[in-house]
């Protein structure tokens, strides 16, 4: 591998870029508690080990070479965007993290078990159906790798090494809101994050389509 650090600092940047991740990470965090927010985040990680292990198998440039396949990918991310952007933006009422704390005391293992699976899916699902993803494999990575070394473990390294920072920077994003929750869980501040949520998944869902 060659310029390990610098690939380490662009891969906090990108991490750190707003994007779909961030958008949904947050939004569950403020909407159902630090702990859906892992959640999201586990589902994440999970679309990034999805890729890295695509990209040893030589599948991702294969994909990208396919415009059927990429395009296929590129519109089912798209669609689902859009689906949790609509679904957000017009829910009826947002739940209070304090009320969602007191709510999970009284709720059974298996409905809170239903709703952890929610969010990690919702993680998972919107990043690997992310078009974005592809190109960070097939165009940015490769610009890291030593051609006289093993390649694979090369891939294995800088897509666990991505893995991990962007987890932890999400970590730190949760637990930031979550201890923000008093000022951010004003009913008021709630429905406008929760619109704007909407409007922010709609726009990431018609950018990636076009």
């Amino acid at each position: 591998m060659e310029n390990l650090l610098a690939y380490v600092l662009m891969a906090i940047m990108m991490s750190m870029l707003p994007g779909t991740d961030t958008v949904l990470i947050m939004k569950n965090t403020l909407s159902h508690g630090a702990k859906a927010g892992r959640y999201t985040i586990f589902g994440m990680a999970t679309g990034l080990t999805f890729w890295t292990i695509i990209a040893v198998f030589g599948l991702s440039v294969v994909i990208a070479q396919s415009l059927l396949l990429f395009n296929a990918i590129k519109y089912m991310g798209a669609a689902y965007l859009l689906y949790l952007g609509v679904k957000t933006f017009f829910t009826k009422s947002t739940l209070s993290l304090e009320a969602v704390q007191v709510g999970s005391q009284h709720s059974n293992d298996k409905s809170v078990h239903y709703h952890h699976k929610e969010y990690y899916l919702q993680g998972a699902i919107s990043n690997i159906l992310n078009p974005k993803t592809i190109l960070v494999y097939i165009t940015f990575m490769p610009q890291f790798i030593n051609l006289n070394g093993n390649t694979n473990q090369q891939l294995i390294v800088l897509g666990l090494i991505l893995t991990l920072v962007a987890v932890g920077w999400f970590m730190i994003l949760v637990y930031l809101i979550d201890h923000l929750k008093k000022w951010l869980n004003k009913p008021k501040f709630q429905t406008l994050f929760q619109k704007s949520t909407g409007i922010m998944l709609i726009g990431f869902g018609v950018k990636t389509a076009l």
